[in-house]
């Protein structure tokens, strides 16, 4: 009796086997860009893909293999050690000596460690391997340097809504064209995919399933949302893609659009990320955004941060969601945190300077004879509260004028108060 063979899956049956069957990376592909030349080049070369998960990175690499006519080797980080390296390399010697050469595909290369990588580094200096490392991590931080800089990195990228439109029509030219997928019910697939091939043809596949199971030749967004499991969207809690929009939230929250800081915060809130990790950067931004042009800004956020704690989730991501609105539409100001900037480098670099007596503590009598606090000026005893020409900073530092009050919000108030001081300084002879 014959065995049966295992079906294989949507993703892997429509899996390209020439270059022009790629939908999507058409910055990379199409004619004149950088990898469609490589591959007209005849020759070669090193290579990491980058880019988030299920646009075409081991997919490049197998075309690369048959377009170069090499062997290939595929390893992945997460199950492979040294050994499996070396039997790898014992390998492609082989393959030389029979005269072919070696592609050696290392999947989630990120998850190798150093002497893993530096394990790799022989044998793609002695040619005796091309190599081509797939990763959904910055490799300037997560490769070596020394295997980086043996390398061309090709940055990929999420397939577009068309893209993944493209890869509709060619799975119902190909394999379901007895179903009919009405607009809506594309667009919830799409939205769920994220720009991932793969996860849209699990999808697809999986309705087709349900379909055949209900007897139905129509798919609407009802049945989609009724058979199918729909996980949230892809989210990096670790990598680029998390701190890529942790940083467009913070940058629509400076540049005060709320409906833009509050898309941030919910899409990342609906990836997985952790609202108090949110709240603490909220917290953070009413600090280096707003400061002191709306101190209600900070309490605010405060707050918020507070009434998670107290509510938790659902409930207390509104609070989150306000406090980001509220800092978005404050007025801004950076006074302080460049205040704080620039004393912090100068005092790294300056010399270590000497108190001076009239401010120094007095606490025994040996100390005030020796003239410490002596002549010292009691504010709340000066006109005003304001002792006018006295001198707070070391003897022989000009007043380094770090704070510029910014002409929005309550500093507007304070930026006249500090005006009025200089004035009152200059008419009792401080220069």
């Amino acid at each position: 009796m014959a065995l049966r063979q295992p079906v294989a899956p949507l993703p892997e049956a429509l899996r390209p086997t020439v270059l022009d069957e790629v939908i999507g990376q058409s910055h990379l592909l199409g004619e004149g860009k950088p990898l469609r030349v490589a591959f007209q080049s005849g020759k070669p070369h090193s290579m990491i893909f980058w880019g988030p998960p299920g646009v075409g990175k081991t997919t490049l690499a197998r075309l690369t293999a048959s377009a170069f006519d090499c062997e290939f080797i595929a390893l992945s980080a997460v199950l492979s050690g040294v050994r499996d390296i070396r039997s790898g390399m014992e390998q492609a010697q082989q393959n030389l000596q029979d005269g072919k050469k070696t592609i050696l595909f290392v999947d989630e290369i990120h998850r190798f460690n150093k002497s893993q990588q530096d394990a790799l580094l022989p044998f793609v200096e002695s040619g005796l391997v091309t190599f081509i490392g797939a990763t959904t991590e910055n490799p300037s931080f997560e490769v070596n340097s020394a295997l980086l800089s043996r390398t061309q990195v090709y940055v990929l990228k999420s397939l577009t809504e068309d893209e993944l439109k493209l890869l509709l029509q060619r799975v119902q030219d190909k394999v379901l064209g007895h179903l009919q997928f009405e607009d809506l019910a594309v667009d919830t697939m799409i939205g769920y995919a994220d720009g991932d091939a793969r996860r849209f043809l699990n999808l697809l596949e999986q309705c087709a399933k349900a379909a055949d199971v209900a007897g139905r030749t129509t798919i609407d967004a009802d049945f989609i949302a009724n058979a199918l499991t729909l996980n949230s969207r892809r989210f990096d809690k670790g990598g680029d893609n998390f701190y890529d929009q942790i940083s467009a939230l913070h940058k629509s929250v400076r540049g005060s659009h709320p409906d833009a800081a509050l898309y941030w915060l919910i899409r990342m809130l609906d990836g997985g990320a952790d609202p108090r990790y949110l709240a603490r950067r909220i917290v953070r931004m009413a600090w280096e955004d707003i400061g002191l042009a709306d101190p209600r800004a900070l309490q605010i956020a405060n707050d918020a941060a507070a009434t998670y704690e107290r509510l938790g989730s659902p409930e207390g991501e509104l609070a989150l969601a306000q406090a980001v609105i509220y800092l978005a539409v404050a007025a801004k100001s950076n006074a302080g945190y460049l205040a704080y900037k620039q004393a912090s480098a100068f005092v790294q670099q300056d010399k270590s300077r000497e108190v001076p007596v009239h401010l120094r503590n007095a606490p025994t009598k040996l100390m005030k004879e020796l003239g410490h606090g002596h002549a010292y000026r009691y504010a709340h005893d000066e006109p005003g509260a304001y002792a006018a020409g006295e001198t707070y900073l070391p003897e022989g530092m000009k007043d380094p004028g770090w704070y510029q009050p910014v002409p929005r919000g309550l500093e507007i108030r304070i930026g006249e108060k500090l005006a009025l001081l200089r004035k009152w300084d200059k008419e009792a002879g401080k220069g």
